[in-house]
């Protein structure tokens, strides 16, 4: 797997591997020729003690003396990424999935930048059983030395989950945000690690009234286009019409027929205006519960017992003020927003209350954090 020098025109593992040869590399080599070819390669640091076996790698860096006299915050030591002779390369983080390629038997010399972000240029070989893989950084070198590859993977309930940066119908762009993980779960770590539900409901990244051609839940310098975004996939159009007939709503099932002949960017504004109207509330609702329950069946993320302790608090005062609101006829949802566990990120946990509103014909929401 060489350097990938000429990009143009090529998918990302074909800047590495020819089409054939990447069909023939085992999947973890495939996943790590993917992330390379994207310029993706952020290892996780550790804090821990080192073992002895890590004390060796610290010792066979080649962070030089005069690297050492010119300090830069954006570089590294390398032996701050080795524990028990393993090294962890990020593969796919959201609120569903923490995943990461794992090298065994590891150790690590160069320079490595964490915060570089631009062209990565890279060279895989093997010397007996031994794998060498060199990154380059721009005018940085890091080299990792290991035997095997593996993916290690943790997965947890994203039924909960609720991010509120952009304002306008927030509950369709949580929906929006839950199926879009759901598909990179789905595509990235592949269907074995969806229950059937899930691998159904994935589908509904392709319905652009639904996804974030029309409800997007992330600001627009962070969205990733997909080529041709105004045009659904069958798959996505028969999943809503199945909802649709479970909700017995006729005029969304009239709708879906008429949307799968003339589907557009015209139409699907259109549609995506009718999902926050008071009359497809139920259709909107089994959806939502659907999606839910798939979600819930995977375990929430622990902290450790004292942080575990602070955040239900939070939980139980939200429920408490969600108790109330019902007591008044409002309905109303408790989600929480969650930093990662595996590699710690500077997200604070937070929980709130989305409170659901009618304003004439339309169904919205308003938002309040619980402090």
């Amino acid at each position: 797997m060489d350097t990938g020098n000429n990009t143009a025109g090529k998918t990302a593992p074909e800047r590495y591997v020819s089409e054939k040869a990447f069909e023939e590399l085992p999947d973890t080599f495939q996943k790590l020729a993917e992330l390379l070819g994207e310029d993706q390669f952020e290892l996780v640091a550790v804090n821990d003690e080192k073992d002895p076996q890590d004390q060796k790698a610290a010792s066979e860096s080649a962070f030089s003396e005069e690297m050492a006299e010119k300090p830069d915050d954006n570089i590294y030591r390398v032996d701050s990424y080795v524990k028990n002779g393993e090294i962890r390369l990020v593969y796919l983080m959201n609120d569903a999935v923490e995943s990461f390629l794992v090298f065994e038997n590891a150790r690590m010399t160069g320079v490595y930048k964490p915060d570089y972000e631009g062209e990565i240029l890279a060279d895989l070989s093997r010397q007996g059983r031994e794998y060498i893989l060199v990154v380059h950084q721009d005018d940085s070198v890091v080299t990792l030395f290991f035997e095997t590859l593996s993916l290690e993977k943790h997965l947890y309930d994203y039924s909960r989950i609720g991010h509120f940066w952009v304002e306008g119908y927030e509950y369709l762009r949580q929906l929006e945000y839950r199926i879009a993980i759901l598909r990179d779960k789905y595509e990235y770590l592949g269907p074995e690690y969806c229950t059937p539900e899930e691998q159904k409901l994935a589908h509904l990244a392709y319905f652009p009234p639904l996804n974030y051609c029309c409800y997007p839940a992330v600001p627009d310098q962070y969205i990733v286009p997909k080529d041709n975004p105004w045009q659904p996939s069958e798959e996505a159009i028969t999943v809503m019409e199945e909802f649709a007939e479970e909700a017995d709503d006729k005029s969304m099932i009239k709708l879906l027929k008429y949307y799968r002949k003339h589907h557009g960017m015209r139409m699907s504004r259109y549609i995506a205006v009718k999902l926050h109207q008071t009359k497809h509330v139920r259709f909107i609702e089994l959806l939502t519960e659907k999606l839910k329950q798939e979600a819930a069946n995977y375990p929430n993320r622990s902290f450790g017992k004292e942080a575990d302790e602070r955040h239900q608090k939070l939980i139980s005062q939200a429920k408490k003020e969600q108790a109330e609101l019902y007591q008044q006829g409002i309905k109303s949802e408790v989600l929480r927003e969650e930093p990662f566990v595996t590699a710690q990120d500077e997200l604070d946990y937070k929980v709130y209350l989305m409170i659901y509103k009618w304003q004439g014909k339309n169904r919205g929401v308003n938002v309040r954090r619980i402090n």
